[in-house]
């Protein structure tokens, strides 16, 4: 590992700020909410697809026209309410375990390498699923529903009158768990590497990376997210939108056998085009409300 890839460096945290955790989770939670506003349309719009068994959508064009048609315009923004609250409280969290396992588990003042960054998203991503899970599948449950009008409570509710917790709200949490593992493994890793090689290169500080670069970063981190765990969020879409009354799928294996079966490898890119669409704006707001937020803050 060469230098640059060990990311030796040291980030502007001052160790002694006793309100650093509820600070990165503010920021967190700002950085969720615009997430949310910007990528909302994007992740409709891929829900339908990965969801769409039946074979109703020929490509994302179509989803737009569909639901422009016979739905409105504010269909794209369906099940937002569960979204704007939980993911902002999903993003809180995956920032601040971030935060905390680079300060506190692995030594931050002595520059982090590759791996330490990659473990921090890992954990981070896997401490957030427990909270992602359960609102995920009731936002795919809110975003597919054609002809319902159910708002968030009245779907918690029938999904656990219908399943129970563990078969019913936390329906999807492996594949949840996997995906955000690796996920925000891979995305904390990125923002970082191009944060730690910005400052080097042009020997500034942190505070000093211009707005604009921030959204790249943020954006290049979203793709590198969204490519390495896309065909795992397919098949959690479609556990998490599988009838709770009769489910087709009993599991991971079981989506895979069949997508496979029906469609091939490509089954399980269905919706991916949107998915990369969503990635650069929606992560570009997130880590960019973030670091203003924290530097705000500081």
């Amino acid at each position: 590992m060469t230098e640059e890839l060990a990311f030796i460096g040291i980030d502007e945290i001052p160790q002694s700020d006793s309100y650093r955790v509820l600070k990165d989770l503010f920021a967190g939670t700002i950085g969720g909410i615009a997430q949310v506003l910007v990528g909302q349309p994007f992740d409709t719009t891929k829900v339908r697809l990965q969801s769409d068994a039946s074979g109703k959508y020929n490509g994302p064009l179509d989803v737009v026209k569909k639901l422009v048609k016979e739905e409105g315009p504010r269909a794209f923004y369906k099940g937002t309410l569960t979204p704007l609250v939980g993911v902002g409280a999903c993003v809180s969290i995956q920032f601040a375990v971030n935060e905390y396992m680079k300060r506190s588990v692995f030594d931050i003042n002595k520059g982090l390498t590759g791996p330490q960054y990659y473990t921090s998203g890992v954990v981070a991503g896997v401490a957030n699923s427990i909270l992602a899970s359960p609102i995920e599948h009731v936002r795919s449950r809110l975003q597919t529903q054609i002809a319902g009008s159910l708002g968030p409570l009245q779907m918690i509710k029938k999904i656990y009158s219908t399943a129970g917790f563990t078969h019913g709200i936390m329906k999807g949490f492996l594949p949840t768990a996997i995906r955000e593992g690796h996920g925000m493994g891979m995305y904390f890793l990125t923002f970082e590497y191009l944060v730690k090689r910005d400052i080097t290169r042009n020997s500034i500080e942190r505070k000093e990376v211009p707005g604009l670069r921030l959204c790249l970063y943020g954006a290049m981190s979203g793709y590198a997210m969204w490519l390495s765990v896309y065909p795992i969020d397919f098949i959690k879409s479609r556990i998490q939108t599988d009838s709770l009354e009769t489910p087709k799928y009993k599991g991971i294996k079981d989506v895979v056998r069949t997508v496979f079966k029906e469609q091939g490898v490509k089954g399980f890119f269905k919706g991916f085009v949107p998915t990369i669409l969503r990635a650069a704006p929606a992560n570009a707001a997130t880590f960019y409300a973030f670091e203003i937020t924290i530097r705000a803050l500081a």
